[in-house]
């Protein structure tokens, strides 16, 4: 491209903007600027056009419309190869525009404030801006554009080192960048617009599925060492989430870690009272609830200690000192909480290569739609949410649970819907006490649950992902020792599982919803 002689500069993020402005300034290029830029270039003794010089008009409407005219928009999209256009330019008195510096109005930011309006979201999407940046990618065999103020330092190196040019290279490398940002940029807001909009209008799921992702970091590798792999977080916020929140301790996180992570997540958050989750391969080996984080954590470890051995583990309060004291002996992979007291993490650094990670709250864990990558599409589904009320829940046998055995049948059930089914779990005092995930037989998830539990099965509750297809399952439940079971129901089997239960005074509960993980 020709050697940049004249730029407009428009920008929301103003870092770096008047140290760029003096660059340019000192080397001989006119500046044209909006607004609160101009403004400030102004208060630095830049000299500085206001965009209505040059255009003839006011700014008109809020800031609506300012570079909205054709000796901006003609000054930026003339092909300079053609005689043609710049005849055109000379005609009406056009100037070109050879370097456009850019960015967006703050949407993202605006939207994650709380309590934000939709007026206000509508007022911060950004028309002149994306427009202009448009125009200048467009024309990148001839215009500059740069809409990251980190590239402010480059560009300028590159036109002092070359007589005020901006190479080919340079600027087709920009172009991309600037379409990637305002492809974000209009994703993001399709996002907001779509997720605000009543039900009636905008059906369950959009003809048009927009989602605008920025990078968050590289991890190490995928799921093995050969495969690359990076994060992405929501570019509209969704609250605390494993995507955004700090890293305070620890090696780089794997892209296993941030699997298990979530899933340990979204599981710890199902209770109201201290909990604690252990997860292995994105399945919960351990869980519980009690009076403060260290008993939860004693309670989960115990059901199954050779599992927890380089687990992921989630609490659904703020570590403090005793909670940290008992993990000691523990190898852990990964450990996130909403908090950790100074005290605690003090003593958590004699593991030298635990990584902590800090939420910052709890939060809604089943925000948005759930996506499943399938090649050359996009599974989407409702998170799998549930009431858990025993209101809608039938009680199908003679016996009855008694209250204890209630309160280990809705653990139970809030725990096998994060177990990957065929799933079953065995619990007692609010503890996991043995886990069956991931069989393709719901017998053999029930024989793993059982011989996982030992002993301790006797007196169990159980909970059932789904149905029971045969009675065999039951079977093997009740003989070792389960006192409750919780299930969806809606086998032709039914009465044979029943039966069994009826044969041993054992309790069976009927939810009518299933909860398949896979």
């Amino acid at each position: 491209m020709p050697k940049v002689k004249r730029a407009l500069i428009s920008v929301s993020d103003k870092t770096d903007v008047v140290w760029l402005a003096k660059e340019l300034e000192s080397m001989g290029v006119e500046l044209i600027s909006t607004g609160g830029t101009y403004k400030l270039l102004s208060q630095e003794d830049i000299s500085v056009t206001p965009v209505a010089e040059v255009t003839g008009f006011p700014e008109m409407l809020d800031g609506r419309v300012k570079t909205l005219h054709p000796k901006i928009h003609g000054g930026i999209l003339a092909d300079r190869s053609k005689p043609e256009h710049l005849r055109q330019l000379d005609y009406q008195k056009i100037g070109e525009i050879d370097l456009v510096v850019v960015n967006l109005y703050p949407f993202a930011q605006t939207i994650a404030k709380p309590g934000v309006t939709r007026e206000e979201a509508i007022e911060n999407i950004d028309i002149g801006g994306p427009t202009m940046v448009r125009a200048a990618a467009k024309n990148h065999a001839h215009v500059a554009i740069v809409v990251n103020p980190a590239r402010y330092k480059a560009v300028v190196e590159e036109m002092k080192a070359n007589g005020g040019v901006v190479s080919d290279e340079t600027c087709r490398d920009l172009a991309t960048e600037a379409f990637t940002h305002t492809a974000e940029y209009d994703s993001m807001i399709s996002a907001y617009l779509t997720g605000k909009q009543p039900k009636a209008e905008q059906g369950e799921f959009p003809d048009t599925l927009s989602l605008a992702f920025k990078k968050v970091s590289g991890l190490r590798y995928g799921e093995n060492p050969h495969q690359g792999a990076a994060l992405y977080a929501e570019m509209a916020p969704l609250g605390p989430s494993l995507a955004t929140a700090p890293q305070i301790a620890g090696p780089a996180l794997s892209f296993n870690n941030i699997l298990d992570g979530e899933a340990a997540w979204q599981c710890v958050l199902e209770f109201d009272e201290p909990a604690c989750v252990i997860i292995k391969h994105s399945n919960p080996c351990g869980a519980a609830v009690a009076t403060d984080g260290a008993e939860a954590y004693k309670k989960a470890f115990d059901c199954d200690p050779v599992s927890a051995y380089g687990s992921v583990i989630a609490f659904n309060e703020a570590i403090d000192a005793s909670c940290a004291e008992v993990m000691l002996d523990n190898f852990i992979e990964l450990l996130l909480a909403p908090r950790f007291e100074p005290e605690a993490l003090d003593i958590l650094s004699k593991k030298k290569d635990l990584r902590i990670i800090e939420i910052g709250g709890t939060g809604e864990p089943f925000s948005g739609k759930d996506y499943r990558r399938v090649h050359g599409g996009l599974l989407v589904q409702e998170y799998d949410t549930d009431p858990n009320d025993r209101g809608d829940w039938k009680v199908v046998s003679t016996a009855s649970p008694n209250d204890e055995q209630w309160d280990d049948l809705v653990f139970a059930w809030k725990i096998a819907r994060h177990v990957k089914s065929n799933a079953i779990v065995l619990a007692k005092g609010r503890a996991t006490v043995g886990v069956g995930a991931g069989q393709m037989s719901r017998v053999d998830s029930a024989s793993i649950a059982v011989e996982k539990a030992g002993k301790k099965a006797s007196g169990c509750s159980v909970a059932s992902d789904a149905f029971f297809p045969f009675p065999d399952a039951v079977e093997k439940v009740v003989e070792a020792g389960a006192k409750a079971i919780i299930e969806p129901g809606g086998s032709k089997r039914d009465e044979e599982a029943l039966a069994v239960c009826e044969k041993s005074g054992v309790a069976m509960v009927f939810t009518g919803r299933r909860h398949f993980r896979h």
